[in-house]
């Protein structure tokens, strides 16, 4: 299972997708995918400057008779997104992705693929290998944590990069040019307690929340998906009111970019409101399924009788954590008013942690205008303070707006039209996108973003078309030879 990629065209590509997914590389566990990255620029004879476990730049000579070709960057990400299903065993820090070809796509044995940016990576990485693409001085730059932290765009130094010119080739959809991108910031509460012990007539149960499709908390964020915490903390806050149930352990999410898909917590109720409480919880699975039988097919909500624990969070905290995430912002927060199906701002509450002492919830905000996501921002944590939570805003990146009629854009445009005979779309995307840090610390570089089609990144449903990636290969290497 998974070599077999290597077969699909351009071979040049797929080659070096497949070699990817062989190593381990989820965000902050880079080293083996940057050894190698090293090691292939090593054998190619290129020059080569590594910032630390942070980015490596490759460098390569122009073609003969090219050498006053304006020089031109290249830019990926080399981590990717570990999500798995719940019932698939595979570890992202040993095992490598297996990849199937399904119905002309490529996809993951229930895991994520790594297409988001591994197809970048290894476009790059052909680029630099080829001998008989003509282009100018070239430099490829590859930077690590792009999911997390972006570290690896934060970390380049300035004036690191000659170019003028950069193609960010992070972009999920073949045909868009991608000119501006949403800025974002993380924000982390924390409820503190001391907990109480449990009433000697209650029992537990196990509240479950899952099947939902998750995904990419930019990309996604419009789709209609469910976000499992928010439908756990519903529940909830029906339970407190109507069984006075309370609150021992609450957890769910797992990235801070990412749609949640499952939530779980334990809570007690008395004994004697067994049999009504579960009828009530396949009421609420019932109505849930009816609200997202569009988008969320495969969703369930159950109830599993569990060992009562000894103590729980009191009553006053549970509260607070439960009116705080129902009563937070969660999802689209504004369309663009000139773009249609174009997101302008959002959050999403992405995990939920408890321990013994406290309770940690995470979000990101995102905006196109930096104002904006300050103000959202602000609102949010009006929000949790109000309900007693302490407040840490987190890692921030701007956002990203460019004209939409400038020198590199237009060319690209009349590449795109003279291949295809098609014209490319000039788009924005919600998504946080490195490209927002180098516009900051090169201001009289252009940037554009493009890439091939992918779908449902972030989520163990991540797919990759196969026919896109040719066409995305066939416009980088033509717009190479274009500059």
């Amino acid at each position: 299972m998974g070599k077999e990629i290597i077969s699909l065209q351009p071979t040049c590509v797929w080659e070096k997708f497949y070699e990817i997914t062989q190593i381990p590389h989820p965000s902050a566990h880079e080293a083996m995918i940057l050894d190698y990255v090293e090691s292939f620029a090593q054998r190619l004879g290129l020059q080569i400057v590594r910032g630390a476990n942070h980015y490596i730049i490759v460098r390569k000579p122009a073609s003969a008779g090219c050498e006053q070709r304006q020089s031109v960057a290249l830019q990926a990400h080399i981590d990717m997104v570990p999500q798995k299903l719940p019932e698939k065993n595979h570890d992202f820090l040993t095992d490598p992705i297996q990849t199937i070809i399904d119905n002309g796509w490529v996809r993951a044995d229930g895991t994520t693929l790594g297409s988001d940016d591994g197809i970048g990576v290894a476009a790059a990485l052909a680029l630099l290998e080829s001998k008989t693409i003509k282009h100018g001085p070239i430099e490829v730059l590859f930077t690590t944590e792009e999911e997390t932290l972006m570290a690896g765009a934060n970390a380049l130094e300035p004036n690191i990069l000659r170019s003028k010119i950069l193609f960010n080739l992070d972009y999920e959809q073949e045909g868009d040019i991608c000119i501006g991108g949403a800025g974002g910031l993380d924000l982390k509460a924390r409820f503190n307690f001391t907990k109480i012990e449990t009433a000697d007539d209650d029992i537990a149960f196990r509240i479950s929340v899952g099947g939902l499709n998750g995904g990419h908390s930019g990309l996604d964020i419009n789709l209609g998906r469910a976000n499992a915490v928010k439908l756990l903390v519903r529940f909830l806050k029906f339970a407190a009111a109507n069984y006075e149930s309370m609150l021992s352990s609450i957890d769910g999410g797992s990235l801070h970019n990412a749609i949640p898909r499952e939530a779980n917590a334990v809570i007690t109720i008395d004994a004697e409101d067994k049999a009504d409480f579960i009828e009530a919880v396949e009421e609420f699975e019932d109505t849930l399924r009816d609200e997202y039988s569009r988008t969320e097919p495969n969703l369930y909500f159950t109830a599993t009788l569990v060992d009562t624990p000894k103590k729980v969070i009191d009553e006053m905290t549970t509260d607070d954590i439960i009116n705080a995430i129902q009563g937070c912002p969660n999802g689209v927060i504004r369309m663009n008013s000139m773009v249609d199906g174009v997101v302008d701002s959002s959050t999403n509450i992405s995990t939920i942690v408890s321990t013994d002492n406290y309770v940690d919830v995470t979000l990101l905000v995102r905006s196109i205008y930096d104002s904006e996501k300050e103000d959202i921002a602000s609102s949010v944590e009006s929000v949790f303070r109000l309900a007693g939570a302490e407040m840490e805003f987190g890692a921030s990146y701007p956002s990203w707006n460019q004209s939409n009629e400038f020198p590199l854009l237009l060319n690209a445009k009349e590449v795109y039209r003279k291949l295809f005979d098609t014209e490319a779309n000039t788009v924005v995307m919600h998504a946080g996108l490195e490209c927002g840090i180098f516009a900051d610390s090169y201001p009289e570089m252009s940037i554009i973003s493009f890439g091939p089609t992918l779908k449902y990144p972030h989520s163990p449903s991540e797919k990759v078309n196969i026919e896109s990636v040719g066409r995305f290969w066939q416009f980088l290497t033509e717009l190479i030879e274009s500059v």
